[in-house]
């Protein structure tokens, strides 16, 4: 099982971001839960942004935390974006028909960052 760091900051312009490294499975999608309904319940962001850059694998458990953290989004009234996931993340996400819910494209070139 592998390791993950979550790190949780506030941008100039009031969204939140969380910066996750590492691997999403069972060891460490608890935490990656927490961060994202904490942050959610706590700052009560207009926009939360998931940075994936440096995430190195991700199981169906890593989507399933994610999926928890866009539903809690919504709940309270929150934007939820995806931010640069690698192409074995964004894969994972197409496999399981997420992608476009997270604003991704179907089948990106690179990592990219959804904008409104």
């Amino acid at each position: 099982m592998g390791e993950a760091v979550m790190t949780t900051r506030r941008q100039a312009d009031g969204a939140i971001v969380v910066d996750v490294r590492g691997t999403l499975d069972a060891a460490t999608v608890d935490a990656l839960r927490e961060a994202l309904v904490g942050a959610l319940h706590a700052e009560r962001p207009t926009v939360m942004i998931v940075d994936l850059t440096f995430v190195t694998f991700m199981d169906s458990l890593g989507v399933g935390a994610l999926v928890t953290g866009y539903n809690t989004a919504r709940e309270t009234g929150t934007r939820f974006l995806l931010r640069n996931p690698s192409a074995f993340v964004h894969r994972q996400l197409r496999v399981t028909g997420l992608a476009e819910m997270f604003g991704l494209d179907p089948a990106p070139s690179s990592p990219q960052t959804y904008t409104p």
